[in-house]
């Protein structure tokens, strides 16, 4: 089965500022963020992707075209690749959301979590998680492919393959720009690597 690598958005001003973005229109890289763009566009200039997956919302777009470009590829929007559906805390500080009751059970029961107005954890891991698995049938079992998506979704996608219980995603870590790649098989799915950042000017990937 093929070789997945989910790809965080680069930085935009709300991650620098400590915000929840979520399904908000017109966020936009910032400088740092197209910079981490073009690093990981390098890094995977000579990887054999066949595809590039992203999320519909821009900032994961700008994040994808870089590397679809190198691959001489078109980025497939895929709107199960959406970002976490944060309902009424989408715009809001990540410490004013802090300070409420309720962020403790977000932190260390997540499962038992909705957004209010929103959806809940398990929800979101089931759609990601089933958009990946229709991309995976779509590809033979030596193809690699990159997904562009957002922190929550694929911490969430990780737990899911590895059997790590939903109340312990939060325990992994996704920053902007890294590559967390997974590799379907018929025996289950591994891990292969986490939260792996590009830093601008690396050498890129060989195979």
């Amino acid at each position: 089965m093929p070789l997945i690598l989910l790809i965080r958005h680069g930085e935009n001003d709300y991650v620098k500022k400590g915000k929840l973005a979520g399904r908000l229109p017109d966020i936009h890289l910032n400088e740092k963020g197209r910079q981490q763009a073009q690093a990981v566009a390098e890094r995977l200039k000579d990887a054999p992707l066949k595809a590039v997956y992203s999320s519909p919302l821009e900032r994961a777009i700008e994040t994808a075209q870089p590397l679809a470009e190198k691959r001489g590829l078109e980025v497939i929007l895929r709107p199960g690749l959406q970002e976490t559906d944060y309902g009424e805390w989408q715009d809001q500080s990540l410490k004013k959301l802090g300070r409420q009751k309720s962020w403790k059970l977000v932190q260390s029961a997540p499962s038992l979590w909705r957004f209010p107005g929103g959806e809940s954890f398990a929800e979101c891991q089931r759609r990601f998680c089933a958009e990946l698995e229709e991309i995976v049938h779509q590809h033979d079992p030596k193809d690699m492919v990159a997904v562009i998506a957002h922190a929550d979704p694929i911490k969430l996608a990780v737990a899911y393959f590895i059997g790590l219980p939903l109340d312990n995603f939060q325990r992994l870590g996704v920053s902007p720009g890294s590559i967390t790649a997974l590799f379907y098989s018929d025996a289950g799915c591994h891990l292969h690597s986490l939260n792996y950042t590009v830093e601008p000017n690396a050498p890129p990937a060989n195979g």
